[in-house]
């Protein structure tokens, strides 16, 4: 089991687009499994190759059948999709997002209810994937980071400024935190 660390806002990796994927190959492959290892780790239902640090555009999801993650058995809908493009959307909905590279921050974020993604699978093989409710939700999220969005970037200026604030404040508080208690070592 590989577990990588999650790169966190506002470290420059997360706000630059990926880079597409030649070949489907064992490193590919093992990318995939060391970005399961850490997503599972990490309590999260998605992840993109560049929030572990890797400059790919490779991007995994387990995404419960319901918006309910209660008895949801891990692995059930794990899905990897190489070089995702978003082919069609419809509909309007608002979801409360989160983010394992923006820990502890949330905010409500409109998303095309449905969408249809085009990519490559694990094995080398094209896909299509036809989605909706938390699966579409998700699978933008995660297209997003590939293009060097985060989910604080679909907000109003005002809510973005605010959060990015709070965001930044608790990063001081943490790096003053961590200061004062190795002082003296």
């Amino acid at each position: 089991m590989a577990v990588f660390e999650i790169v966190k806002y506002p470290a420059p990796l997360l706000k630059k687009k990926a880079l597409p994927v030649d070949t489907v190959d064992d490193e590919i492959r093992q990318l995939i499994k060391d970005m399961t290892d850490t997503m599972y780790f990490a309590k999260g239902i998605g992840l993109a190759a560049n929030q572990i640090g890797v400059d790919k555009r490779v991007i995994i999801m387990d995404v419960p059948d319901k918006d309910n993650r209660e008895g949801y058995e891990k692995g059930k809908n794990l899905i990897a999709v190489i070089n995702p493009e978003i082919l069609e959307q419809d509909g309007k909905i608002e979801y409360e997002e989160g983010c394992l590279s923006i820990p502890g921050f949330t905010a409500l974020v409109k998303r095309f209810e449905m969408i249809t993604v085009k990519g490559i699978d694990r094995d080398g093989k094209e896909i299509v994937l036809k989605a909706e409710g938390l699966f579409a939700i998700t699978l933008q999220h995660e297209i997003d980071h590939l293009n060097g969005i985060l989910f604080i970037d679909r907000l109003s200026s005002l809510k973005r400024e605010f959060i990015k604030k709070k965001i930044l404040k608790a990063l001081a508080d943490e790096t003053h935190k961590g200061q004062t208690q190795t002082k003296g070592l």
